[in-house]
């Protein structure tokens, strides 16, 4: 017998038929958080409103894919030069696979751009590790766009309605992490997490779920203000026909240019994010967009005159650019007129 797959996460919360075995329907879970009388609160209200918003799957589109060359070291180790994001993630990944002592691997960090959290679990070290290990000679892994595209992981897609005081109901496909990291900016949205056929996704991409959370509050409140990440870094946005405009505060930069330039980078990927990118995945779960021309990512050219100012800060160092990433993400949204559906088209 066939069974039809839910590709849809609001049908599949509906439908009385379980989308996985051994669930009690189709909701994995509920985080409700609360504070305060909600029907007082409701009942004194001068307006209601109620909308629901939802977000599409995209890819996170790093430029070079998985690459990693694993050398054995002759004395039962192993060097691994790794195109990943942290050398001990790495290390730790490759020993728990292998089931072998971490002191046995040695992990490099070769130059490459930034993945924004895509490579941070990505198999390429382990595999390239196991390879060595059976055959004794250097192995490298190295995969096509379209295995990263395929296999690699993906924001979360969310669906969610939310009123102006930060309450409301946040369903985002089962993503271990993801309930954690909305309540650091919205306590009072209640996540309910479901099963939906399609590529994995991960808690580790670029302000994953709070991003989210950040642009549904803003569109509540009809503004964006300042926008907190979860590690310290704050921002504001402003979106308009004549371009967009950032302020970062993230402590005292290590490199003034470099951070500018990463502010640039996240304000792009913001702006990019709402308006136009997008991932094709049919009702099986199958990725059908394979290249990075299909994804929607904006171009340069096409991208609007990006101002970032960096505020003065004394304080210690921390992430600024994915505060700027969500407060530019909300910004443009809101200039869109907060539609129901992302990408809301440039």
């Amino acid at each position: 017998m066939r069974l039809e797959p839910f590709s849809d996460p609001v049908v599949a919360v509906a439908s009385d038929e379980d989308a996985v075995w051994e669930l009690d329907g189709n909701v994995l879970s509920v985080s409700a958080y609360a504070r305060g009388d909600v029907e007082a609160a409701l009942a004194a209200s001068a307006h209601v409103v109620e909308e629901v918003f939802q977000t599409q799957r995209i890819e996170h589109a790093f430029l070079e894919p998985e690459s990693t060359l694993a050398v054995p070291t002759g004395d039962g180790g192993l060097y691994v030069y790794s195109g990943g994001q942290g050398v001990w993630d790495d290390r730790n990944q490759v020993a728990s696979v292998l089931g072998i002592d971490q002191q046995r691997v040695t992990v490099e960090l070769v130059s490459n751009g930034g993945a924004f959290g895509g490579k941070a679990t990505s198999p390429a070290p382990a595999e390239a590790r196991r390879l060595a290990d059976q055959y004794g000679v250097p192995v490298l892994v190295l995969h096509a766009r379209e295995d990263t595209v395929r296999d690699g992981p993906k924001r979360p897609p969310v669906a969610a309605g939310v009123d102006a005081d930060g309450r409301g109901v946040l369903r985002v496909v089962r993503t271990p992490g993801i309930a954690d990291a909305v309540a650091r900016v919205a306590p009072d949205l209640a996540v309910e997490e479901v099963d939906v056929p399609g590529p994995p996704t991960s808690a580790n991409l670029r302000a994953a779920g709070w991003a989210e959370a950040v642009a549904l509050l803003a569109a509540a409140r009809g503004e964006v203000g300042l926008v907190t990440a979860p590690d310290g870094g704050t921002a504001t946005a402003e979106v308009d026909a004549a371009g967009i405009r950032v302020t970062v505060r993230c402590g005292q930069p290590l490199d003034a240019t470099v951070l500018r330039s990463y502010s640039v980078g996240a304000a792009h990927m913001g702006w990019s994010w709402v308006t136009a990118e997008s991932l094709a995945v049919d009702d099986e779960g199958t990725v059908h967009d394979l290249t990075v021309r299909s994804l929607g990512i904006v171009r340069a050219t096409e991208t609007p005159p990006i101002e970032v100012v960096v505020e003065p800060d004394d304080g210690p160092p921390v992430n600024g650019s994915d505060a700027v990433f969500a407060a530019v993400a909300a910004a443009t949204w809101l200039t869109r007129g907060a539609p129901e559906a992302w990408p809301t088209g440039i």
